[in-house]
């Protein structure tokens, strides 16, 4: 049960500084490449990047933390 509320934390926090992070590079380099600054946008897209990459390192580190404690 701890674990199942560290994977959901976890994943609220990469979610919400993924999208204020993705706003301010949004931000920055809409301003650079002189186009028009879509915030929601931008934010989904960081917010999803930034979800798959949480849960995929955690399926990752999941998957070697096992297979190392069967081989001992």
């Amino acid at each position: 049960m701890a674990l199942d509320m560290k994977l959901i934390s976890s994943n609220i926090v990469a979610v919400l500084w993924a999208y204020i992070f993705g706003e301010i590079i949004g931000y920055i380099g809409s301003a650079l490449e002189v186009r028009t600054w879509d915030p929601s946008q931008i934010g989904i897209a960081a917010a999803i990047t930034a979800f798959i990459a949480v849960n995929g390192i955690y399926l990752i580190s999941k998957d070697s933390a096992t297979s190392s404690k069967s081989k001992e």
